[in-house]
């Protein structure tokens, strides 16, 4: 029996160019390249002729393949003896179910490796202007997911922690819990004139950046019809932006090279 290999790839944030080099280079090679909803498709056309293309994503309420399908493909496809790219937006190991996928495959005995990529909780503050650490504001960092396993209701996460022992928290995909977000921060303790920034589409030709603090951000959100993929950065930090914000994001296009 051929046994293939599977690389556990992370696309990066959006901007296709922010891959890394290795990222790019099992892209090159790969016979099959399972990818999800928010990787660039320009990272697609490096795919070398007659790579078969499989689309894995995920959105509510639409599921490309649901996530025991896609253990299947890269156990099946690896057994044939293919090279097989499993390609994840941001980092196969921040909120990517990538530790998921490599369990898998360890118990299958497929050989495999993991391609770390530049997450979004990084890299889209940082197109934003808006650095997540800095020596007059922000000495921790913390990054979060928006919304956690249905069973576990809302309350999933260590909300004092968050509020009284964190400068800078990241919340992915968290535009849909705003709300419950901003209360509970300000509940425990966090000043509502915190400073606060949604970034919709980070790092691509989409992005847009929202900035308002805790008590008014929520609101601010639906007045201007933000939607996922957004990240939100709470915290003193984001005041930096306007002084150092660079990517133009009205005239990127023109801009970008």
């Amino acid at each position: 029996m051929m046994t293939g290999k599977v690389f556990i790839v992370g696309a990066g944030p959006g901007d296709p160019k922010l891959i890394t080099v290795y990222g790019l280079e099992c892209i090159q090679q790969a016979d099959v390249i399972a990818y999800d909803r928010l990787v660039n498709p320009k990272l697609l056309e490096y795919a070398k002729p007659g790579a078969e293309l499989v689309y894995c994503g995920k959105s509510p309420g639409n599921h490309g393949l649901i996530q025991d399908e896609i253990h299947v493909l890269l156990v099946k496809e690896a057994t044939a003896g293919k090279t097989v790219v499993r390609l994840k937006g941001g980092d196969p190991f921040v909120f990517g179910r990538g530790a998921e996928e490599a369990k898998v495959l360890a118990k299958a005995g497929i050989l495999y490796e993991v391609v770390p990529g530049i997450t979004a909780g990084i890299a889209a503050p940082a197109y934003a202007g808006i650095p997540v650490t800095h020596r007059d504001y922000a000495t921790s960092f913390a990054i979060v997911t928006g919304h956690g396993r249905e069973e576990k209701g809302n309350d999933f996460l260590n909300w004092d922690a968050l509020a009284n022992g964190i400068d800078t928290i990241a919340f992915y995909m968290s535009v849909g819990n705003i709300e419950h977000i901003t209360s509970q921060l300000m509940k425990h303790g966090r000043s509502s004139t915190t400073p606060v920034a949604v970034i919709e589409w980070g790092t691509t030709e989409k992005q847009r950046t929202l900035t308002g603090t805790l008590e008014t951000i929520s609101t601010q959100i639906q007045e201007s019809g933000y939607h996922n993929p957004s990240m939100i950065l709470v915290g003193d930090v984001v005041r930096v932006r306007e002084q150092i914000a660079w990517f133009a994001e009205e005239v990127n296009k023109e801009v970008r090279v």
